[in-house]
């Protein structure tokens, strides 16, 4: 999958192709269908597919004290389009020059001339250009157009903002419902107290890309990828309150980790269940017993 950051420099050298166009903050399932119309359609007229995004959500320049947390990162967002077999990826730098971009300027401009749009596919509450004129409707009326209705699981809509809300109160069991994979968290290893090594249970600590929401306080079963390797974890978030509040951390105990140092390396972090709620015990011995159990649920989570 080819991608590109901004169209500064020579224009794609296809005619033509088949586009989609969102934050596909993400990349859920409702983002999912979008992205399958587009990559069917592509290959229906031998065609690219392309996925036209932001490097950041739209909020974060048009109203940045109501901007939302991002769900994924770059990275996990970029490998999610590939799985899906996008043909290449277009970042837009959502500047203020792209907010004030007319509908008429951006479909002409980007779309037709850049990337020689034949077909496209669209949310159904897709919108883009200058106080959003350019409506999936809007588009319709110019070039062929799918425009993808809500997707709903167990009687949910499937959308950023309910992924977001489940994260933030602990229901990542629902997250990864409709994300349709666990929701990953990815940063690097810092040094912590090193607490958990005098409890006989040495954890990670991860300093988490900025700007990802978090998931509410309490332990976590998952998975945890190293450059070492992949290894089932117990991860707890929150402030350690047996051992007095302090800031708030993410850190993990690796189960079977052989030992090697990981610190400054990359961390990717999978929440699968919800084990507990966090929470202060009476003794230090009360809190490594309660270890004990959380890592033997956490090495049979799924």
């Amino acid at each position: 999958m080819l991608v590109r950051f901004g169209l500064d420099g020579p224009l794609p050298e296809w005619d033509s192709s088949v586009v989609c166009i969102g934050t596909f903050d993400g990349v859920h399932l409702g983002h999912r269908e979008v992205i399958l119309h587009a990559v069917a359609k592509a290959k229906e007229h031998e065609l690219p597919s392309v996925v036209v995004t932001f490097d950041r959500h739209p909020a974060a320049t048009l109203a940045p004290d109501r901007c939302p947390p991002s769900i994924g990162t770059p990275s996990t967002n970029l490998e999610a389009f590939a799985k899906l077999g996008v043909s290449a990826v277009l970042v837009l730098a959502f500047d203020e020059a792209l907010a004030h971009t007319e509908a008429s300027t951006f479909y002409e401009r980007i779309l037709k001339t850049a990337l020689g749009v034949k077909e496209a596919a669209v949310g159904h509450d897709f919108a883009f250009g200058r106080n959003r004129v350019g409506t999936a409707a809007w588009l319709a009326e110019r070039i062929p157009t799918e425009i993808v209705p809500p997707l709903m699981i167990e009687g949910r809509r499937v959308s950023s903002s309910e992924i977001r809300s489940a994260i933030s109160s602990g229901n990542v069991s629902l997250a990864r419902t409709l994300l349709g994979r666990p929701w990953v968290q990815e940063g690097v290893v810092v040094a912590g107290q090193k607490l958990g090594r005098t409890l006989g249970f040495p954890t990670v600590n991860l300093a988490g890309f900025g700007g990802q929401v978090t998931p509410a306080d309490g332990v976590y079963a998952g998975m945890a990828e190293t450059p070492f390797g992949k290894f089932r974890a117990a991860i707890g978030v929150g402030r350690r309150p047996t051992v007095g509040q302090g800031p708030r951390t993410i850190e993990a105990f690796l189960i079977d980790y052989p030992g090697e140092s990981l610190y400054g390396a990359p961390l990717r972090i999978e929440y699968r269940a919800r084990l507990r709620e966090d929470r202060k015990f009476d003794s230090l011995e009360g809190l490594k017993a309660q270890m004990h159990a959380d890592v033997a649920l956490a090495a049979q989570a799924e």
